[in-house]
């Protein structure tokens, strides 16, 4: 049991000069309800490694570093990484926290836990939220999941199906390497300062998706052609963004028996695949 609320922790430990930066996206949870349900509700077995990403002064890395056998936290903030050192690393005998004094988007989970799966937990900056979950979806390998905490419209985007207009390149990319799952929204109020928007939780359960057997690249590249100009039709916006003539693809989604008008987020994500594996036979004829 911690001696003092999340909200009182992150006040006192900010006292001396401390601050929120806004150059770096920071929002602080202060919420200890908000922390609970993270770790009840979002939290794997502790026995993996775990990697904590922008912990800012560690209202919830405190929480962590209690049940963790193993346990990093990423922060790029000096005066934050001093406070996490002081606070939890000096103050706890047989704290097993490892801190790391660096930008998230450089770092490779193999130099953490080598051949290893592990789990990623954290609340991201909001201004790299993208970035970050791209970065370490193509580190997927080394990952059982992700407890991630983000803006609400990017957790619908997110979890998105076909057909809606949140449906776009970051559902299919969230998608195609995981189940997706919003857990809970978590409002202003449980940060400090407070943003401006509602905040969700996101469970990411990481696992391959079936039948899929394209290379990636391939099928990125035809996924970000369609969605370039989502207001136009397929044919209109893979003709595009392809560089290829109508006609040529035309005949790939006549083919698949795709109508050329549908617009992009009417597909689902195998339908791309089908479109990437289609466009080799045309052009091998």
């Amino acid at each position: 049991m911690l001696p003092e609320t999340a909200a009182h922790y992150t006040r006192r430990v900010l006292k001396n000069g401390g601050s929120a930066k806004k150059s770096l996206g920071q929002n602080f949870l202060i919420d200890d309800q908000v922390i609970a349900d993270i770790i009840e509700k979002g939290f794997p077995d502790s026995d993996m490694p775990i990697i904590e990403i922008g912990p800012g002064p560690g209202a919830l890395t405190r929480v962590l570093a209690q049940k963790i056998k193993r346990l990093w936290a990423v922060e790029l903030d000096k005066e934050k990484v001093e406070i996490l050192q002081k606070e939890i690393i000096n103050k706890n005998q047989d704290c097993r926290l490892t801190l790391l004094h660096m930008d998230a988007r450089q770092l490779k989970l193999t130099d953490i836990w080598g051949e290893e799966k592990g789990w990623l937990i954290g609340n991201l900056p909001y201004y790299i939220t993208n970035m970050l979950l791209n970065h370490f979806l193509e580190q997927a390998d080394s990952l059982y999941g992700m407890t991630v905490m983000v803006q609400k419209e990017v957790a619908q985007r997110m979890t998105a199906r076909p057909g809606g207009r949140d449906y776009g390149i970051l559902s299919i990319a969230i998608q195609l390497a995981a189940e997706a799952e919003i857990l809970f929204d978590v409002p202003p109020s449980a940060f400090w300062p407070q943003p401006k928007v509602m905040s969700t939780v996101v469970k990411l359960n990481i696992r391959p998706y079936p039948g899929f057997i394209v290379d990636q690249q391939e099928y990125f590249h035809v996924v970000r052609a369609a969605f370039a100009q989502r207001r136009k039709t397929l044919l209109n916006t893979l003709a595009a963004g392809l560089k290829l003539p109508k006609d040529h693809i035309r005949l790939v989604l006549q083919s698949l028996n795709l109508e050329p008008n549908l617009r992009p987020e009417e597909l689902e994500i195998i339908d791309y695949q089908k479109i990437v594996q289609a466009l080799k036979r045309v052009d091998s004829e």
